[in-house]
């Protein structure tokens, strides 16, 4: 299956919180969008694996992506090497996406750091044709992504663009709270955590409202990128 956009994320839930709008309006624009989730979040204070594994595909549903898949690697622990990158490579074979979308260049979680570099890292490599590959048992072919953009998370980070969610935003908040382990629950008894607060849900509108009143909009998503982004006309640009 060829995707238009992959969005990867070091965790379930990275996806949601960092471009959940975004990809639901390219859906409903007919994109085809799948997600790759690098860890399980075994080791989130809240709720389990198996939990994040449920909630993770009640928020596909959500955003109507086509596939989702996790890779497994070792949440916290996994690092930028040969196996991991390949791991990913095969991926972006598989989806020869136009488009991946990964975390933030920097943040307060190291795996989101460190997973935005390994994805970049992956996705240079997966166009070189001295890299071989399979899938079940079948050569891949080689394919780099057009673009490589980075969702902002947790900490600030000024966006090289941003995309008008004003539409979306309820998506966006719909799938994040699938995840009810993880984010403000009052029913939940469990620890309290940095994201379970009312105070970081709420910051979820907010800051995209914000971000959205920048730009003359309602609510926006920003990105980084990682070369300069080109337009047909300066009257391209909103």
């Amino acid at each position: 299956m060829k995707l238009d956009i992959l969005a990867i994320g070091a965790h379930p839930d990275d996806v949601e919180l960092g471009c959940g709008a975004t990809i639901a309006k390219e859906i409903a624009n007919g994109k085809k969008v799948g997600i790759i989730d690098l860890t399980r979040g075994e080791l989130g204070t809240r709720g389990t694996a198996e939990t994040r594994k449920e909630e993770a595909e009640n928020a596909a549903k959500i955003l109507g992506v086509s596939v989702r898949e996790n890779l497994g690697f070792a949440d916290g622990f996994f690092v930028n090497d040969k196996e991991h990158q390949l791991a990913i490579i095969k991926m972006i074979r598989k989806y020869q996406p136009e488009i991946v979308l990964c975390n933030a260049i920097d943040d307060r979680h190291i795996d989101h750091g460190k997973g935005s570099k390994l994805v970049s890292d992956a996705c240079f490599l997966s166009g070189l044709i001295k890299i071989e590959t399979s899938e079940d048992k079948k050569p891949q072919e080689p394919w780099r992504p057009k673009h490589v953009y980075h969702y902002i998370q947790w900490k600030h980070i000024e966006p090289d663009l941003v995309v008008d969610i004003s539409e979306f935003i309820d998506v966006k908040m719909k799938a994040v709270m699938a995840y009810k382990t993880q984010f403000y629950n009052p029913d939940e008894k469990g620890p309290q955590t940095p994201i379970s607060s009312k105070n970081f849900t709420d910051s979820i509108n907010y800051r995209a409202r914000d971000l959205g009143r920048l730009v003359g909009v309602e609510y926006a998503e920003g990105f980084t990128v990682e070369r300069y982004v080109s337009v047909n006309s300066l009257f391209d640009i909103k």
